[in-house]
């Protein structure tokens, strides 16, 4: 998705936060979802409640799948993605909830490539991280590194993070059998760490103790940093923004809440954590009351 694009989109969800008719207010607020955002999420929950005496927000991981499917049920207020939501979820959510779903961009994230800090390799491109986590490219010495097998690690198949890269890097190709499956990136990130031959992949903000590699387009393009400039312009090749997902428009504390996150102070939380911050399009068109206008929603694969 292109990041210098999707502001665009982010008009289309401004329309669904005008105000609603009071509503007894909600105390207890539940988020549920990407294992990725979860820190992130904590992070927004404890500076929120911090701020708002008498409000409990309950955040959750596991992976934006599980947030999704707890959307659809009825059982979270908030689903965390770090993929898009799919039509057919959608769908799904306005069958049994009877509401149509809320897409919030809350975040951007570079999507990292891992490897242990003693491997000479410097960046890859989208095509031999392809091959590699296919299986077309075994050994290390094949992308210039030493004569070492490469051992992958990779996310469940419910993470955000696993669809993308699969969608993005793969082109939808299937893993490499031998992938080693974590449940979450700060698990990818610890193994990693712990092998010199290892290659994972996840979050930039969870990128400590270990290497990042520049990523290029392709092999006659240069390698870029998951930098925030270069995130925020969509010059790094696998950049994405991270999602708020709500069943109908929000009411009350709720509306309270995802009004405060695309805030100045909510996206100040983003940067701390080591995402991101929204755009200043994007920002702008979310401070300081309902926004006006809608745009044409664009997507652009990469």
């Amino acid at each position: 998705m292109n990041c210098r694009t999707f502001f665009l989109a982010a008009n289309a969800a401004l329309a669904l936060l005008v105000a609603v008719p009071a509503q007894a207010q909600q105390k207890n607020l539940t988020i549920k979802g990407s294992d990725t955002m979860v820190i992130l999420g904590q992070r927004w929950a404890e500076n929120y409640m911090a701020k708002n005496p008498g409000i409990s927000i309950q955040v959750t991981g596991g992976g934006s799948g599980t947030g999704i499917a707890a959307l659809i049920n009825g059982t979270t207020d908030i689903a965390e993605s770090s993929r898009p939501m799919r039509e057919a979820e959608k769908a799904q959510t306005k069958a049994t909830r009877g509401k149509d779903v809320v897409e919030l961009p809350v975040a951007l994230d570079g999507l990292a490539v891992y490897v242990h800090e003693k491997n000479p390799i410097q960046e890859l491109s989208i095509p031999q991280l392809k091959a590699i986590y296919t299986g077309a490219v075994k050994n290390w010495k094949e992308v210039g590194g030493g004569d070492e097998r490469i051992i992958l690690y990779s996310r469940e198949n419910n993470s955000g993070t696993y669809a993308y890269f699969k969608e993005h890097v793969l082109e939808n190709a299937d893993f490499y059998p031998t992938a080693q499956t974590l449940p979450g990136t700060a698990a990818v990130i610890h193994a990693v760490a712990r092998d010199t031959r290892g290659i994972g992949y996840g979050g930039i903000a969870y990128g400590k103790g270990i290497k990042h590699l520049r990523v290029k387009k392709d092999a006659n393009s240069p390698g870029i940093e998951p930098s925030q400039e270069n995130v925020v312009t969509g010059k790094y090749p696998i950049s994405r923004y991270l999602f708020w997902y709500l069943a109908g428009q929000p009411a009350g504390e709720l509306k309270k809440l995802t009004e405060w996150v695309m805030s100045k102070d909510g996206q100040a939380v983003v940067e701390n954590v080591g995402y991101y911050p929204l755009p200043a399009e994007v920002l702008a068109k979310y401070t300081g009351g309902a926004p006006k206008g809608k745009a044409e929603k664009k997507v652009a694969s990469r």
